[in-house]
């Protein structure tokens, strides 16, 4: 399929509605609502009771999972959204009083708390001073002592759209033994990402933005090394080897990263994610990431023109370090998203940034739109 085809599959696209909003929560497709509408019609009226039948569709989808971001799908575990997946990380490793952490100071909160709250353990933060929206290995590593123990860092920062050279970072993490952990959430689904190309530890990401499918789901990737160093704070019955032995009570945690999955996973926001991947498929992901670069290049180029200045200078940033987010600043940012808003256009406001997200299948004569609305409201 072209990425053209792809309008046709999303409804709301028939109500005149310019949706750029993909960095906060995507919409639905039409192969997402018909894979929920026959996990629910299962569950209502056929096999009911549908738990294995359903591991298939979980088997595929792990094994999509590790396709997409190339590593072996036992390595993957399913969790709630990506706050709870970099807790199993930061809750699991043992600390000793001094060691430390760096993170910087434009991180999502998502990314923050959970190492925040190891300070009670004598954990020490270090927060890596941005400049002017952009966090890389330059910032990172001055902060670097023999007591860094783990870097965490978002692939995409979620409000400049500053996308981190992870390759360079994770080249460094390993010459330091340092363990690197990656919030994926703004790349996903949008930009490709190889963790082993990349030297990740550790991955956490949810699905409800670029992967545009439900919200209370997302997974995690870590690698065996790491696994080894974690002791889980959080077992269940599906965390053991033999699940299905119900009275043996045999704690013998399994081999993968399975391990980190507690119980019952979110069945119908599996369904939907599982229908979402084989949609990107059609279409396929180098596809996809080069229609939303195009889209980016185009929006800076269309702001440039209208004498908007967006939050990312290019002037100081290589175009490998753009991604889906084309943001600007301005005190009267609530003012513009609910102008915005007026005209059915959707960004997303986030204090002083108007942030805005087109995903692959939004066009360029959106954009054009989008960028005259602007403009007029300047004016």
């Amino acid at each position: 399929m072209q990425i053209t085809d792809a309008r046709e599959f999303y409804p709301y696209l028939k109500y005149g509605k310019i949706y750029m909003n993909h960095a906060a929560i995507s919409p639905l497709s039409i192969p997402v609502v018909d894979a929920i509408n026959k996990f629910v019609y299962q569950r209502s009226v056929t096999e009911i009771e549908n738990y294995f039948p359903f591991m298939k569709i979980v088997s595929d989808t792990k094994t999509k999972m590790g396709e997409l971001i190339n590593c072996d799908p036992e390595r993957t575990a399913f969790v709630e959204n990506t706050s709870n997946g970099l807790n199993i990380l930061a809750q699991g490793l043992t600390w000793e009083k001094g060691d430390r952490i760096i993170l910087n100071d434009i991180e999502f909160p998502s990314n923050i708390y959970p190492f925040l709250n190891l300070q009670s353990q004598g954990v020490e933060i270090d927060f890596a001073k941005s400049e002017n929206g952009i966090c890389d290995l330059e910032q990172i590593e001055k902060l670097v002592t023999p007591k860094t123990k783990l870097i965490s860092i978002s692939y995409v920062q979620f409000l400049s759209g500053y996308k981190a050279d992870l390759e360079k970072i994770g080249e460094f993490c390993k010459s330091k033994n340092i363990i690197f952990c990656v919030d994926a959430i703004q790349g996903l689904g949008a930009l490709r990402l190889d963790v082993q190309k990349c030297k990740i530890d550790f991955l956490a990401t949810g699905c409800q933005k670029w992967l545009m499918s439900l919200q209370g789901l997302g997974f995690i990737f870590i690698t065996k090394e790491l696994q080894e160093k974690l002791n889980p704070k959080f077992v269940g019955w599906t965390s053991v080897k033999d699940a299905w032995n119900l009275l043996d009570y045999n704690l013998e945690l399994r081999d993968d990263a399975m391990r980190f999955q507690n119980g019952t996973v979110s069945a119908i926001g599996i369904a939907a994610f599982n229908a979402s991947i084989n949609f990107f498929l059609k279409f396929g992901y180098d596809e996809i990431e080069k229609s939303i670069l195009s889209n980016t290049k185009y929006f800076y180029g269309k702001l440039s023109e209208a004498g908007i200045e967006p939050y990312l200078n290019l002037k100081n940033v290589d175009e490998k370090n753009l991604s889906g987010i084309v943001s600007i600043k301005s005190e009267k940012a609530e003012e513009i998203f609910n102008k915005l808003k007026g005209k059915n256009i959707v960004g997303a406001v986030r204090g002083n940034v108007v942030r805005f997200a087109p995903h692959f299948y939004n066009t360029k004569d959106e954009i054009d739109k989008v960028v005259e609305e602007l403009k007029e409201i300047a004016e």
